[in-house]
């Protein structure tokens, strides 16, 4: 049964319900999960025209599905681009960027702040294929700039970053990369397209890692990138053809039934956040708050305007130490001490998660990578959820309150 068309100029909240595929002739009313590796086809020469390319349709699991299709077309209506494709994870989707953009001689303008694994794939990995890399501040737009070359290719941020917060001007970035003849990608992952959307500031592509908020309850892994179609179709769609980080269709449903309630899920957790960052502040143990809905954040005005007012649901502290050693050793027992919030290294679930960021997501860069990104050996990142505010601080406060 046909659908309804929807109307132009709908909110986000309402995208986020209701953006999908056609229902099929049952008119499920909830997106139709599509299991299947193959699809057959009504005859030989629909078959060749579909493989080809010259007609639509669907042919085998790993070109698309219509499942992922409908995830895709929601998140890039969240997103306000053209068009979205889908990755098996976040860094599946920073690699796909990265090889269908770049060749050996080309250049990278990278803050330094980024994700570790990210630092990783694009300053090592692509490095053995003749890519240069500048690692650069998050905040600095004149080092970004003084860093640019006649080859430089990409500007890649994420904003804020993780686990510090920093948050970088999207709109400066964007007017510098394209007077440079190049494009400007974002990690939109810590925000979400519910309260940032880079594109609208000049942003080229958009990056996610589904897994997080996007999902929402760390059931799955998932990745995308937003941006201009003829990048999505023509330079990222046979990048996934070919080399295969296909996002899978149950992982797309899970992640696309998320997005029904990202807004509300967002502002909630957002709340939580910084009344965590306020108590903190207020904390003997903790020497510094790391959060940017706070005033004392050196970003604060900047992200409250690209944000929509809001600081996000991350919430990153330094615990006091006089040296690394008794730095990392009350960190620990703060960790050690909670018994609601949960000790792992993802972030956007519903439930409160805090890691150590030296020894986990950043664990395997040197020191000296360490320090560059300012990741202290007291340094605790908190990816707030919906727990009651209450509890989250009296577990925070079984081992700040006890510290020696």
């Amino acid at each position: 049964m046909a659908d309804k068309k929807l109307p132009d100029n709908l909110h986000r909240d309402t995208l986020a319900v209701r953006v999908a595929l056609e229902s099929s002739q049952y008119g499920e009313h909830s997106e139709a999960l599509y299991l299947t590796s193959g699809f057959v086809q009504p005859d030989a020469e629909t078959a060749a025209r579909r493989f080809a390319g010259t007609e639509d349709g669907y042919t085998y699991g790993r070109t698309s599905n219509p499942t992922v299709s409908s995830f895709e077309r929601r998140l890039a209506a969240l997103e306000g681009t053209e068009a979205a494709i889908g990755a098996s994870t976040g860094m599946g989707a920073i690699l796909m960027m990265c090889m269908g953009l770049l060749k050996a001689g080309d250049h990278v303008v990278c803050s330094r702040s980024m994700f570790g694994s990210t630092l990783t794939l694009i300053g090592r990995e692509f490095g053995k294929f003749g890519v240069e890399t500048t690692f650069v501040s998050q905040t600095d737009v004149a080092e970004w700039k003084a860093a640019i070359k006649p080859n430089t290719k990409l500007l890649f941020a994420e904003t804020p970053t993780n686990p510090l917060t920093d948050v970088c001007d999207i709109a400066a970035l964007a007017d510098l990369a394209h007077g440079a003849g190049a494009l400007l990608a974002v990690d939109n992952c810590f925000c979400t397209p519910a309260l940032q959307r880079p594109a609208e500031l000049g942003a080229d592509l958009v990056i996610h890692s589904g897994t997080k908020y996007l999902d929402g309850q760390g059931r799955v892994m998932a990745g995308a990138i937003c941006g201009p179609a003829k990048l999505i179709v023509d330079v990222f769609g046979p990048v996934v053809r070919t080399a295969g980080m296909t996002l899978s269709p149950f992982n797309a449903w899970v992640v696309l039934k998320g997005l029904e309630t990202l807004g509300i899920r967002m502002q909630a957790q957002c709340a939580n956040a910084l009344a965590v960052a306020r108590w903190l502040e207020a904390q003997p143990g903790v020497s510094r708050v790391y959060y940017p809905g706070l005033a004392s954040h050196p970003q604060h005005e900047l992200a409250m305007r690209q944000q929509s007012g809001q600081g996000g649901a991350v919430v990153s502290f330094d615990v006091v130490g006089n040296d690394p050693d008794t730095a990392r050793a009350n960190a620990f027992h703060v960790i050690n001490s909670t018994r609601v919030l949960s000790i792992a290294t993802n972030l956007g679930d519903t439930k409160t998660i805090i890691t150590h960021p030296g020894t986990t997501s950043h664990g395997r860069l040197t020191e000296a990578q360490r320090q560059a990104a300012g990741i202290g050996q007291g340094l605790i990142r908190v990816a707030v959820g919906l727990e009651h505010i209450e509890d989250i601080k009296a577990d925070l406060l079984r081992g700040l309150g006890t510290l020696t």
